[in-house]
């Protein structure tokens, strides 16, 4: 429902994003979704980014490599534990990816895995696990935040409904 307000902190802090599917599906429905501005805004996001800081490689994509807005990169289960069968999958595909960090999204999922020269980044989703991260680079120190007074939710899975809503008091 704040859509125009968040693109327009978006330009005003000249943050460099990647088209999502729901950036996507905004599009697709243009005529009942956001201002032109904000449109024009989203037609503008590329499906990837890469770029060097601090002599790090970075690539930023929405769900995985290439280019890839859908399916995305699940390493967890539904309890938040690793599956070492995704783990291993993930470590052959991006064997010679050539990027030092992989920033990813789309699967509701918070982790920081190391496959072998990549450290692959989901900091999971504002609205369903309450997270963001911030990234010092070149240390690749990783600092998590909850968010709306709650703690990060390590998984929040579409498949079995939950909500995954854990307040800070409980």
């Amino acid at each position: 429902d704040e859509l125009d307000e968040t693109v327009a902190l978006l330009r005003q802090s000249a943050c460099r994003g990647v088209l999502g599917n729901h950036d996507q599906w905004t599009l697709d429905q243009a005529d009942n979704a956001g201002s032109v501005s904000t449109l024009q805004y989203l037609r503008t996001l590329p499906l990837a980014r890469s770029f060097i800081v601090e002599g790090v490689y970075v690539y930023l994509v929405h769900a995985s490599p290439p280019l890839a807005t859908m399916g995305g990169i699940r390493l967890l289960d539904e309890n938040g534990r690793v599956i070492s069968e995704h783990l291993a999958q993930w470590y052959k595909r991006l064997a010679g990816f050539g990027h030092d960090v992989l920033v990813v999204g789309h699967t509701h999922q918070i982790f920081a895995e190391q496959l072998g020269d990549t450290l692959v980044i989901n900091p999971g989703s504002t609205l369903f696990n309450h997270s963001c991260a911030v990234l010092t680079l070149p240390e690749c120190d990783l600092q998590w935040f909850g968010l709306s007074g709650c703690d990060p939710v390590s998984t929040w899975n579409w498949s079995d409904g939950s909500m995954g809503l854990m307040p800070r008091n409980s």
